[in-house]
């Protein structure tokens, strides 16, 4: 009877704790931010879905259709059909609108936000290994930039590759570059970015540097032990000398 009346109330406990649970989860607000961006120039294009400031669909229009970049492991989703013709029709749209409007406002200076610029390797150092150098420059509008990697000053253009531009919820946008390398004692890599927003060339530098094995402990333990060393020394030496003086004093 008492097995029976403990199970019951272990049961019932847990049965406030589901509820207080789902009482809980239903008053939690999650906010998410859908992202559409459209540009339009006399010569650049772009439509762009995301959610969250991760990309989700791109139109590609020099091949003429509609492109998910979700990686695989999330659950699969599309966009209704139409959405690819639907991006050609708003650009269109949006070069009336932006003609209109630069007229409107007597042709106002278009924004310019400088980008920041950082490099640093994919993975670990190890000279003669292959290796990637990723240089992620963020926070710039408009979308026109211009990258370049050198290698002990001389440029470099195989394996170079670029992302697309990835917007930001404040109107801004990133981009990554990377070049695969293989690193070599003294190398020296930099990545230059220029931008209208940039009174100068920003440049970020690489050099090859190989983590040394930490010396430390052993260096510590190796004092220790010519310390105590020492101090046994010093031990067996006091000891012959207090056998020798007692032996005098006899």
């Amino acid at each position: 009877m008492f097995e029976f009346v403990s199970s019951t109330l272990i049961k019932m406990k847990l049965c406030v704790i589901l509820i207080c649970a789902v009482l809980h989860s239903t008053e939690a607000k999650t906010v998410h931010r859908d992202i559409l961006v459209e540009l339009c120039s006399d010569t650049e294009k772009e439509a762009i879905y995301g959610l969250d400031g991760e990309e989700l669909w791109h139109a590609d229009f020099s091949q003429g259709t509609g492109v998910m970049t979700l990686p695989d492991f999330v659950d699969p989703m599309a966009y209704v059909e139409g959405t690819y013709e639907m991006s050609v029709n708003n650009l269109e749209i949006c070069k009336a609108n932006l003609a209109a409007s630069i007229k409107a406002n007597d042709n106002p200076a278009e924004p310019r936000v400088a980008p920041q610029s950082s490099i640093y390797s994919k993975d670990d150092v190890e000279l003669g290994s292959n290796n990637t150098l990723i240089c992620f420059i963020t926070a710039f509008y408009p979308p026109r930039i211009g990258v370049w990697w050198t290698k002990n000053n001389a440029n470099v253009t195989d394996g170079v590759r670029f992302s697309r531009f990835y917007p930001i919820g404040d109107g801004t946008f990133n981009l990554v570059s990377r070049l695969s390398v293989i690193p070599e004692k003294g190398d020296i890599y930099t990545c230059t970015v220029e931008h209208v927003a940039l009174d100068r060339h920003l440049t970020k530098t690489w050099d090859v540097q190989v983590a040394m094995p930490n010396v430390g402990p052993i260096a510590f333990c190796g004092v220790g032990l010519g310390l105590g060393l020492i101090g046994v020394i010093a031990g067996i030496v006091f000891l012959i000398k207090g056998r020798n003086f007692s032996s005098e004093s006899d």
